[in-house]
């Protein structure tokens, strides 16, 4: 089946720039696709076609009846589903890693002189490398996630076409150079079927943390755009609206408008405060004068 070493390093690279689900999704892969793939189903499907056998000494009709009824074989058609839905992964990790070259030179750019103001700070890694998922990183790993859905749904699709999800133990044939409609017998077809339908579960199981990390990441932006978004003013008596900024020609006049109303406004309060107050003392002197 090959080595899985350098995909696998290549994957664990994927982690520290995904987001919760997405190492799961990362763990799901290595654990349930790739080490059960390697350990287990090969020595299953080994004996595949030399276990395969029709009841007909005729030359060649075996090898056409076994090309029918597999137009390929299940241990390959994983290993391309596998390495399909890792490529847009690593393509992924292949822009993040150039974004943290880009701002790591950045930074010595930063170090080695002053910045006036006219340098770009590095706004999606920080000192140890790690990635902030937003802008044109969060549009590259929307899309690659967009991608790993289609191509889960292909292959699910693809797999249920090509030969469904259980294996029969009898199969018919009549293909040429068979003389009569043959009957072909496979090896072990219990044991592939679990293999098959514990595949299409972990395919199942990858598709939907797809498409719950899609929705995540979505909802999480949209959460955090409207509490930047969100603001509040409070304006009362005790805390007016703020004056427009001078500098103006134009703002000069409403500005002392303003002024000039404030300060109406204080001398009209004070003034009804002071009236009050006389009022109060007046009542009171008349209802003294009125005792005596």
């Amino acid at each position: 089946m090959g080595d899985w070493g350098f995909l696998s390093k290549l994957l664990d690279k994927v982690q520290s720039h995904s987001t919760v689900i997405g190492k799961i999704w990362m763990s799901v892969l290595f654990l349930f696709r790739i080490m059960v793939l390697g350990a287990g189903a090969e020595s299953v499907w080994g004996d595949e076609q030399s276990g395969f056998i029709c009841n007909t000494q005729q030359p060649g009709c075996e090898n056409v009846c076994y090309d029918h009824i597999f137009p390929i074989s299940h241990i390959r058609f994983w290993v391309m589903q596998i390495i399909f839905v890792s490529t847009p992964t690593l393509l992924y990790l292949g822009h993040a890693m150039h974004v943290i070259s880009q701002e790591n030179k950045l930074r010595a750019i930063l170090q080695s002189q002053v910045d006036n103001g006219t340098l770009k700070k590095p706004k999606y890694s920080n000192e140890a490398g790690k990635i902030k998922i937003k802008g044109n990183l969060l549009g590259s790993y929307m899309t690659q996630l967009f991608f790993k859905i289609i191509i889960e749904i292909t292959f699910i699709v693809g797999q249920y076409y090509l030969y469904g999800f259980v294996m029969v133990p009898m199969i018919p044939c009549s293909r040429s150079p068979c003389p009569f409609t043959v009957e072909c017998y496979m090896s072990r077809p219990t044991e592939k079927t679990i293999f098959i339908i514990f595949m299409l579960v972990v395919a199942c199981v990858s598709l939907a943390l797809n498409v719950i990390e899609v929705f995540y990441l979505l909802c999480t932006r949209l959460r955090c755009g409207g509490s930047k978004g969100r603001s509040y003013h409070t304006t009362s008596t005790a805390n007016p609206a703020p004056l427009p900024a001078p500098g103006w020609s134009g703002h000069v006049d409403t500005e002392m408008d303003a002024l000039r109303q404030n300060k109406m406004n204080l001398e009209f309060e004070s003034g009804q405060s002071l009236g009050g107050s006389l009022d109060r003392t007046k009542e009171e002197k008349h209802l003294l004068g009125d005792n005596h």
